[in-house]
């Protein structure tokens, strides 16, 4: 029987040669290596400054207090995302505001635009499984001039903003293109993750990517961040190190985040090799997945691309006509006893226990459950060889069908919730 793991980090000799290059040098915390991945991930986002960081957490707490937040501030997001992201609200003080979903996955701006009130500070706009959002809708909202009134600014970086921050939660999002540029270049501020099971990755890992307004200073700002996720201390142990002496100050309360350079080792090494081999893998393997099952009536296409965006292929979120919960959960089961492992993206934040004690009602957000009880993620990661796309795509389709079959409700005639049957 194979075995077929969900998702494993890419691990060649140029990754192993730059980590066994760092810990050769002899130092193995922030220093070099950080500063050059942050140099790559600006050439690959085309944004203006790169920040990396421990997690996509640390990124998000990172940019909320850079940004002022305060308790009885308010971040809208979307329900149908992983927990860090109204957790690092929740770690600022402010109220996560949770709204609803599009049936692409993506945060609705309808919803987005019911939900601002003069507490609205941010915005968190999640790209799951690695789609842009409609960032040009919430550019709009949060421009309008109705809008623009509303914000209440109580910092000097509100003030200068004069509306709401909008956040790309970019974790799934790397690689990703609106009208054929970096989708970083449509919010303000993009947070991307290097976790291990991401498609770049430093095992563990963030990097917080600023597309501010001209009248922002970036130097200045990436100054900040930077000594901000050190513990606010003016000079770090690189500097230090290197002939820059022992005394230092401590300029803000801040945080203990800072990437080590043996991780950044991992992710330099990647990201070279990023957009023109490592992308164009994951992209087949979606593609070949796709027209495997774009014929089958139970079958929901994801959107790889459209008119505007492209994915950046980091899950494929398989998703079943009609099929409940329960039904959902057997299909998994079956094939994960087959060898495969699969994955859920994601419970809905309403579902949580921490969400359901501070109030959320799954409820108010009945599409985010709709999506979540019919999906299944698919792994998909440049390793996968063709032998065992091929076993993936035959168990699925052999059990998505077993299990109508045992249903009796094989070729259902209707789609739910008007779901579009192409791209």
């Amino acid at each position: 029987m194979m075995k077929i793991p969900f998702s494993p980090p890419f691990i060649d000799k140029h990754v192993i040669d730059e980590v066994v290059d760092t810990l050769q040098s002899n130092w193995i915390t922030t220093g070099p290596k950080v500063k050059q991945l942050e140099l790559e991930m600006t050439k690959l986002t085309k944004t203006q400054a790169a920040v990396c960081v421990n997690s996509w957490s640390s990124g998000a707490c990172l940019t909320l207090k850079w940004f002022g937040l305060k308790e009885g501030d308010e971040v809208i997001l979307p329900a149908y995302t992983y927990c860090a992201t109204a957790l690092s609200v929740i770690h600022c003080g402010a109220k996560p505001v949770i709204v609803d979903i599009l049936d692409d996955l993506t945060i609705d701006p309808e919803e987005v635009k019911k939900a601002i009130t003069p507490r609205t500070k941010a915005i968190i706009a999640v790209d799951i499984a690695g789609l842009p959002c409609n960032y040009g809708a919430l550019r709009s909202i949060i421009q309008s001039p109705e809008v623009k009134k509303l914000f209440n600014p109580e910092t000097e970086k509100q003030w200068r903003l004069g509306r709401i921050l909008l956040i790309a939660d970019a974790a799934h999002s790397i690689g990703a293109k609106v009208d054929g540029l970096p989708a970083s270049l449509q919010s303000d501020i993009s947070i991307f993750s290097f976790h291990a099971v991401k498609n770049l990755t430093t095992a563990e890992g963030g990097c917080v990517c600023l597309n501010l307004p001209c009248h922002f200073n970036i130097e200045e700002e990436y100054r900040f961040l930077k000594v901000f996720s050190l513990n606010g201390q003016n000079k770090d142990a690189f500097t230090k190190n290197n002939g820059g002496g022992w005394r230092y100050d401590v300029l803000y309360a801040g945080l203990k985040i800072n990437m080590p350079d043996i991780c950044a080792a991992i992710g330099l090494a990647q990201i070279r090799q990023y957009e023109n081999f490592l992308f164009e893998l994951r992209k087949i393997i979606a593609h070949r997945y796709n027209d495997a099952f774009k014929n089958r009536d139970w079958y929901i296409q994801p959107i790889l691309s459209d008119k505007k965006r492209e994915s950046s292929y980091h899950i494929f979120p398989l998703r079943i006509i009609n099929v409940s919960e329960q039904q959902r959960d057997s299909i998994i089961q079956r094939i994960m006893d087959k060898g495969i492992v699969v994955n859920v993206h994601f419970i809905p934040l309403p579902m949580l226990s921490i969400f359901k004690s501070l109030g959320y009602l799954m409820e108010d957000c009945p599409n985010a459950y709709l999506q979540y009880s019919c999906e299944i993620s698919l792994p998909i990661y440049p390793q996968l060889k063709g032998e065992e796309i091929n076993f993936i795509i035959n168990t699925v389709i052999e059990e998505v069908e077993r299990e109508f079959e045992m249903e009796k409700i094989s070729n259902p005639a209707y789609l739910t919730k008007n779901y579009e049957k192409s791209i």
